[in-house]
């Protein structure tokens, strides 16, 4: 007998077990703490937010300038890396023109033919040196801030005269001496500091297109400012 013949049957189905009940419970638990770490993360963020000042500044000059924003990181950071590339190339919260970003995590011919020739150390680094000008801004995301690729990417940004930013873990690190500024969320476990770095990505892309889209506003043929 189908549930449509028989509604209790579906009542039945849609009782909650112990099972997912538990779930329930630990998935309460899980958002209540995770609120807790992100609150007070986020206060101590504000209270020290002249890196992040530093890089939306950064980014605005840059891309006012007409030079682009390269961006690198690896596992979930790479993730991060092409989010922030899509926000800016297409848009995030308005229609304005398009911002030369470039995610150097998206080319797997390149990247498995530099880790394969040169090794994965390399595949950052070497894209910086094919597409990096002067002017330009390389930016880097990583959780630990010692990722060796990005470590060279940031020596090879440096030797194309590019000015360079990164977004890090709670820790000092390699990534920090190299960049010409460097935020560090105040938190060191992995995964909340990639949720973090999320806030972080939405915060810059705000300010770049608030800042750059009033600079430069968006215009018809006719010349009329599309709001």
């Amino acid at each position: 007998m189908s549930t449509r013949e028989d509604p209790t049957l579906l009542i039945t189905e849609l009782e909650p077990s112990s099972q997912s009940a538990s779930h329930r419970a630990a998935v309460v638990r899980a958002l209540t703490e995770r609120r807790r770490t992100l609150d007070r993360a986020l206060a101590r963020l504000a209270l020290d937010a002249g890196g992040l000042a530093e890089v939306a500044a950064r980014l605005v000059e840059t891309l006012e300038r007409d030079n682009k924003v390269l961006v690198a990181g690896n596992g979930g950071s790479a993730a991060e890396a092409q989010h922030f590339a899509a926000e800016l190339v297409g848009r995030f919260k308005r229609e304005r023109v398009a911002y030369p970003v470039l995610a150097l995590t998206t080319d797997t011919a390149i990247l498995t033919a530099v880790a394969n020739d040169y090794g994965y150390a390399d595949v950052f680094a070497r894209q910086v040196r094919a597409f990096g000008q002067p002017g330009d801004l390389f930016l880097g995301f990583s959780t630990s801030g010692e990722s060796e690729n990005l470590v060279r990417a940031l020596v090879a940004a440096r030797e194309r005269g590019m000015a360079s930013a990164a977004i890090t873990g709670e820790r000092a690190s390699r990534m920090q001496r190299l960049a010409d500024v460097t935020v560090r969320v105040p938190l060191t476990d992995t995964a909340t500091v990639q949720e973090l770095h999320m806030m972080a990505t939405h915060i810059l892309c705000e300010i770049v297109e608030t800042t750059l889209a009033a600079r430069a506003p968006l215009t018809t043929r006719e010349g009329v400012p599309i709001q």
